[in-house]
């Protein structure tokens, strides 16, 4: 299974997401999304799972989702800290035992294993300013395991 991940669009769906995304199985954006029609632009490409983000007001998800894709369990939350997660987040991770948290917030892509768990953030997704890196990334999920890769966007 072959998965999409954005994150911080903050409004702006970069045009060539659809082509970075195509023929994804699904799609998990990690909060900040700006408005409710980017999630629908991306929902053209694949199903989409979404979180909420600190500036998100004019889009209705939760702030946290838990969900499993081919037999793999995945946590999605906008603000993590791979290095000291909060304890709410710390009892939630002893609790569902994911495979993989995916996040944003940072606007900094990060593949990180701590413990028997990876983080993941796919990088900031938004407009280009202030030559800051973007990117977004995809997942496939497999019996051997996560294989990602980071796909940066020009700009």
């Amino acid at each position: 299974m072959h998965l999409g991940l954005i994150s911080d669009t903050h409004d702006f769906l970069d045009p060539r997401v659809a082509e970075l995304f195509a023929g994804v199985d699904h799609i998990i954006h990690a909060g900040d999304i700006g408005s409710a029609w980017i999630l629908f632009q991306l929902e053209q490409i694949a199903p989409v799972t979404a979180v909420l983000g600190n500036t998100d007001s004019e889009v209705s998800v939760p702030l946290t989702r838990v969900l499993t894709l081919a037999d793999h369990k995945l946590l999605v939350q906008h603000i993590v800290n791979p290095a000291a997660p909060d304890d709410a987040l710390r009892r939630r991770l002893a609790r569902e035992r994911p495979a993989a948290v995916v996040f944003g917030h940072t606007h900094k892509a990060l593949d990180q294993r701590r413990g028997e768990i990876r983080f993941i953030n796919p990088g900031y997704a938004g407009k280009p300013r202030f030559n800051q890196p973007r990117s977004v990334a995809r997942l496939q999920l497999g019996p051997a395991g996560l294989a990602l890769e980071f796909i940066p966007l020009p700009g």
